[in-house]
């Protein structure tokens, strides 16, 4: 039975407000709590949510109001600093991930290019856990938050060049000079944005803010305004909505006016990650778990287990200390929102099949879960067990 939008509002929402109060009872991460939610109210489960594709378009709007206010808390000149740095580190590890993901893939009978889509699909970390779980107040200004923000930034870059040609095999009228002239384009249009947001915000939007700045819903009204306009330019030239997101953020970061707009829009940000861990949650076949369980579970070990030892070594050698590298490669110590949708747009052009694609959701999931409580546990969180460690 379909129902409305409304209704399936009211069964998320409710459905979280009840598990949500049982999951910080027994001290477990809320995230856990959206994610099980999921899995029971949807379509693999009791079917009470069906229309889940609906959701994860709706709650795509929380990641981009995540990076947006990422963005506001990074001054441009720190952010460059940090990029700059940890590029090598970004390529590097990558390469190692994906060695990681193809070795699994390869030892459990998968075809060659599964078991290439599944090495593309560890190479990166999940932005939206990574910083879900940093503490906006404090670690956003230190150097483990920056450090952990900019190789999120360079997976993302690398995650859209790797994104590019999956479309382009999933289009099969796409020829290969398409691609690298898409990839050219998308490569020029980049610091384009970041150029004429920059104008933009200079000599338009903070003139605006200025003159109109007793008015409060006007100034909530602008920085929604201005954070999806700038999402979807960067969406329709092919780099990623986040990307511009995060670009709208890091433009308006040194007005006095930044942390006003991230205070009011930290709960409409809320809204919309509740939907978006819930989706995952849904979209997952329950029935497929027997098939898929043991190379998961080895894959989600082997990324829990090793992508910290990783960061560790590589930040080491660009003069980073043990502590910090233990804490960045922990909190990164997940696959990413932009696996499952590597997972998603490979099983559709039919370049995976069915259970490659689940081994890739089910290590997602498993990596969101046990990656939390390793942060929530171990490291200053707002969502940490321990009022010692809770850090808004």
């Amino acid at each position: 039975m379909e129902h409305s939008l409304v209704f399936s509002f009211f069964l998320i929402f409710t459905g979280a407000a009840v598990i949500a109060s049982l999951a910080l009872y027994t001290r477990q991460p809320l995230l856990v709590a959206y994610i099980a939610l999921g899995a029971i109210l949807g379509p693999y489960g009791f079917s009470m949510v069906s229309d889940t594709e609906l959701l994860t378009e709706i709650s795509h709007i929380g990641i981009i109001f995540l990076l947006f206010l990422l963005g506001l808390d990074m001054q441009p000149s720190h952010l460059l600093h940090m990029l700059k740095k940890a590029t090598l580190v970004a390529i590097i590890s990558s390469i190692l991930f994906f060695l990681i993901g193809y070795s699994v893939g390869l030892a459990f009978g998968y075809t060659q290019t599964e078991n290439m889509i599944i090495g593309i699909a560890v190479m990166f970390s999940s932005t939206i856990i990574g910083i879900k779980l940093l503490p906006t107040t404090v670690l956003h200004h230190k150097h483990t938050g920056e450090l952990v923000v900019g190789l999120l930034l360079l997976q993302d870059v690398i995650a859209i060049m790797v994104l590019l040609f999956l479309y382009s095999g999933a289009n099969e009228s796409a020829t290969s000079s398409d691609t690298m002239a898409q990839f050219a384009s998308t490569l020029v249009a980049l610091p384009l944005i970041i150029l004429g947001a920059f104008a933009f915000v200079k000599y338009v939007l903070l003139k605006l803010i200025q003159k109109f700045d007793r008015f409060h819903e006007y100034i909530f009204l602008l920085a929604i305004g201005w954070c999806l306009g700038l999402a979807e330019i960067a969406n329709l030239v092919g780099l990623s909505a986040e990307i511009g997101a995060f670009v709208a953020g890091v433009t308006v970061a040194t007005s006095p006016i930044s942390q006003y707009i991230a205070t009011s829009l930290k709960p409409l940000r809320d809204f919309f990650l509740i939907l978006f861990f819930f989706s995952i949650g849904a979209s997952f076949n329950l029935s497929l778990v027997g098939l898929i369980a043991i190379p998961a579970t080895i894959l989600a070990l082997l990324v829990l287990g090793l992508k910290p030892v990783i960061f560790r070594f590589l930040l080491s050698r660009i003069s980073e200390s043990p502590k910090l590298g233990w804490e960045v490669g922990f909190r990164l110590g997940q696959i990413s929102e932009f696996s499952l949708l590597i997972a998603y747009i490979a099983a559709g052009a039919a370049m995976i099949g069915e259970e490659a694609s689940h081994v890739i959701q089910a290590t997602a999931i498993l990596t969101f879960l046990l990656s939390s409580y390793v942060v929530i546990f171990n490291f200053p969180s707002p969502i940490a067990v321990s009022d010692k460690l809770r850090r808004d």
